[in-house]
Order: C-alpha cells, then sequence, then structure tokens
C-alpha cells in the first residue's frame, strides 16, 4: 500500500549505539524498516566531546613541538636538571 508524502507516517525511535570507525552499532536490538534510508540526529556525550577536545590540544601541542629543529647545543640531562637550567639551581648528583 503506498502512501502520499502527507500521509506518510513519522515514526521516531530513539536508541544507543557506539561507532566502531567504520559504522554505528546499536547497543540494543533495533526494530527498524531494512533496507530504508534514516535520518539519523547524533548527539556526542560531553565527557566525550571534552576528552576529545583535551586530546586534539595535546596532539596539536605535539606537531607544533616537533616542527622545531633539534638544538645541537640543547644539553643531554636537561629534563634531570632542569632546576639548574631553569633556576640556576646547582645540579643535583
Amino acid at each position: 500500500m503506498a502512501h502520499s508524502d502527507a500521509e506518510k507516517v513519522n515514526m521516531t525511535t530513539r536508541l544507543k549505539a557506539r561507532f566502531d570507525g567504520h559504522a554505528l552499532i546499536p547497543e540494543q536490538p533495533v526494530d527498524l524498516p531494512a533496507n530504508c534510508s534514516l535520518d539519523i540526529e547524533v548527539t556526542v556525550p560531553s565527557e566525550v566531546r571534552d576528552k576529545q577536545a583535551a586530546r586534539s590540544v595535546l596532539e596539536e601541542l605535539v606537531e607544533v613541538a616537533a616542527a622545531f629543529p633539534a638544538n645541537p647545543d640543547a644539553p643531554s640531562d636537561g629534563a634531570a636538571q632542569h632546576d639548574h637550567y631553569l633556576y640556576g639551581a646547582a645540579k643535583r648528583p
């Protein structure tokens, strides 16, 4: 039985799913018509958005740091003796 556009029935189903990088995988069984196009609205939980934003900032910082050329005059013990190089403290043994 065909429906005109005015007679089409809107069906709304809310489901939780995870994205595996390629496809959305429902977390529970779904009762949807097969082989049809669906309109999907995605809401990413705020804790996931925050985590992704923080990771993106760190990734950007790593990329910026990697762009700097190596400094042949930099001390090889800079991390271990940072107080010495930053504040002039005596070197630790």
